[in-house]
């Protein structure tokens, strides 16, 4: 008799277990879409390269998309390599225009680069912005705009407390080499993690601007002339 309440708890324990999505098979681009002359897939890494010798460099940043379907509550890992330039995971993002050298992407990124200042940030591409600097923890809201000014952005950034110093994350993320990324989505909270370290805690309270669904993607950026890799990209979604 006591057999079927167990039954019962093992299928619900099921039913909320999340659900492990491989993003990339390592052998090919089949479940993405962005300009062939800049991504590719070299020893089984995605790789975006712009600039190379006799190559027009690219006049706007542009995305590799994923088309497996858009995102809302999840958690994702990826490991990244990065030389030169900056990129970054958009989630939650919408496409804008198919633009001169790829698409172009609006949304929340997890943001890093080959310097020392925005890696693990929350950026909103074509939008409100930097969100959260590395190492801190904030809350968005709307503010009423001010018709007189019309540089009036109508949300406003605060910040409410810390994950850690933004230099000693930095010293934990190497240079020219692979680094685990953690994003974390949930409701109107959005947390960032490099290599183990808490990089920004942030709940967006603006909710006419705050994206709740949306495509994931990869980034390429306009300027000097970079690489990036991509791997072991799971994206865990509960069913």
């Amino acid at each position: 008799m006591k057999l079927l309440p167990l039954l019962a708890l093992s299928f619900l324990a099921a039913s909320l277990h999340a659900e492990d999505v491989q993003l990339f098979n390592g052998k090919d681009l089949s479940n993405w879409e962005g300009n062939p002359k800049l991504w590719s897939v070299e020893n089984g890494t995605i790789i975006g390269r712009t600039g190379a010798e006799g190559e027009t460099k690219i006049k706007h940043n542009t995305f590799l998309v994923w088309k497996g379907g858009q995102v809302g509550d999840f958690e994702m890992t990826f490991k990244y390599r990065i030389e030169k330039g900056n990129s970054g995971v958009q989630y939650r993002s919408k496409a804008l225009d198919a633009g001169e050298f790829g698409p172009i992407i609006s949304g929340y990124q997890a943001d890093f680069e080959a310097g020392k200042t925005y890696s693990g940030i929350l950026y909103e591409e074509k939008g409100r912005g930097i969100l959260a600097k590395r190492g801190e923890k904030t809350v968005i809201k709307a503010v009423a705009k001010d018709p007189a000014d019309p540089k009036a952005k109508g949300f406003k950034v605060e910040v409410t407390g810390s994950v850690g110093v933004s230099d000693e994350i930095q010293a934990g993320i190497k240079s020219e080499d692979w680094n685990e990324y953690k994003i974390v989505a949930k409701g109107n909270h959005v947390e960032h993690f490099i290599n183990g370290k808490q990089t920004i805690d942030v709940t967006d309270e603006d909710e006419a601007n705050a994206p709740k669904v949306g495509l994931l993607a990869l980034q390429i950026h306009a300027g000097p002339a970079m690489v990036v890799q991509f791997k072991d990209l799971v994206l865990k979604t509960g069913k």
